[in-house]
């Protein structure tokens, strides 16, 4: 049992209620019991945990649905546990991870056992998704309906992409009948081939071979003709370019079950960020063009994307500690979730609400968890936040095993000093969390 908390006179920003206020957020046993101008000066519990909230802001816990650990099979990388030290010290609250591990997350013993361990080792909420593919070989589907029961919330390949669309038919045909979620990334392998950076002048000067964005739109365009003939649930889990903006947003149009993310590397930087062949910045798909990351931004805005992920992707620094092409592929990124999207609040791109709601009632939503929001009766998942902090990102802060982030060094404006799971405290960063 914990000390009933008491938010005084704290900005409350809540997109699944539509507010932006201030007020007063009251937690009893775990859960939600007031939260707006409407318990203001309403008096606190006896024994309860008082906190001026003046210069804060409280926002639901973050939910980051694109989540890869180590865990079984790769721990040195990450574990569920440091994953979700990480998550907590960027307010992430809830997680969905993939199932790339060693062995597969395909079967419902492995998902028992990410949520078992999760259980017993873990400060978030964590929600294992499974494979669309025995072992992730795109060739034999998973039993998608003793997985979705045993408490799977979404199906994927993870990294991959199903070449066979008669295959991806036949998944997206029983996903339906169970109501499932297929989560897909879309990145033709054939037309990638031994591309690390998008096709274009900057690939040329760096000597390095490039990607089409037809790698991404092909496969894209596929997936939303064989949704909409199976009528199935369809995420498109990553997409980077202007064009699959497009492809999502005819689709949407048509009134198709169809949804989209984009990672925040995609909506934060660009193709020139890989300075001299910076590692780190080797990604999948590649960072694009200032063009093309502006289309992002303008596809979250108008409701085209509804998410936004960290996709989140350790790796050691032998990994990475190649030649660019050679490197391996992926960053961190749940540390830094929150403070990199709001750099799309305070340079104008995004209003607030908006971004807070591509990290919590959108996913929350998607997933369908009840979390997310900060309505009265809901678990008490809270981010508290300050939106004006300066700090600089350095490699000392980083708490995930591995250091492979995209944002050494990087400046941000609006820091979380405090994230709080089922009304428990999480991570605190005046103790250092």
């Amino acid at each position: 049992m914990t000390r009933p908390l008491v938010l005084e006179a704290i900005r409350i920003v809540d997109p699944d209620r539509g507010i932006d206020t201030t007020g007063t957020l009251l937690v009893i046993d775990g859960k939600i019991a007031a939260a707006g101008a409407e318990a203001l000066n309403q008096g606190c519990p006896e024994g309860a945990e008082v906190v001026d909230g003046r210069r804060l802001t409280a926002l639901p816990g973050l939910i980051d649905a694109r989540v890869f650990i180590g865990e079984p099979g790769g721990e040195h990388r990450e574990t569920i546990r440091s994953a979700s030290r990480a998550a907590a010290a960027g307010g992430v609250t809830s997680i969905l991870t993939m199932p790339d591990t060693d062995p597969v997350v395909d079967h419902v013993a492995l998902a028992e056992f990410v949520m078992r361990t999760a259980r017993e080792t873990a400060d978030i909420n964590v929600f294992p998704a499974a494979a669309l593919t025995r072992g992730l070989l795109g060739e034999e589907m998973t039993e998608i309906g003793l997985l979705g029961a045993a408490g799977v919330r979404a199906f994927t390949e993870g990294r991959k992409t199903i070449a066979n669309p008669a295959l991806l038919r036949r998944i997206m045909t029983y996903a339906r009948d169970f109501d499932a979620l297929v989560m897909h990334e879309t990145q033709d392998a054939d037309l990638t081939g031994t591309g690390v950076m998008t096709e274009g002048l900057l690939a040329s000067w760096l000597g390095l071979p490039g990607v089409p964005r037809e790698a991404e739109v092909i496969p894209l365009e596929r997936d939303l003709r064989l949704a909409e003939l199976t009528g199935c649930r369809y995420h498109a889990a990553k997409i980077s370019v202007a064009s699959s903006a497009d492809a999502v947003r005819r689709a949407k149009s048509r009134g198709l079950s169809v949804t989209a993310g984009v990672s925040i590397n995609h909506l934060a930087l660009n193709e020139n960020d890989i300075g001299e062949y910076r590692t780190y910045f080797r990604l999948s798909p590649p960072l694009r063009s200032e063009d093309d990351r502006k289309s992002m931004v303008e596809a979250v805005a108008d409701g085209t994307i509804d998410i936004i992920v960290s996709s989140h992707d350790p790796h050691d620094e032998d990994g990475k500690r190649h030649p660019f092409a050679e490197a391996e592929v992926g960053a961190i990124g749940l540390e830094t979730l929150l403070a990199a999207a709001l750099r799309l609040h305070h340079d104008g791109s995004l209003p607030l609400l908006r971004v807070v709601e591509t990290l919590t009632a959108a996913p929350a939503k998607l997933l369908k968890l009840d979390r997310g929001t900060l309505r009265p009766g809901r678990p008490a998942d809270i981010a508290i936040v300050d939106l004006d902090t300066p700090f600089i990102y350095g490699k000392a802060d980083i708490r995930s095993l591995s250091k492979n982030t995209a944002f050494e060094n990087a400046r941000f404006q609006g820091r979380v000093l405090r994230t709080i799971v089922a009304g428990r405290t999480v991570f605190d960063a005046t103790d250092g969390g």
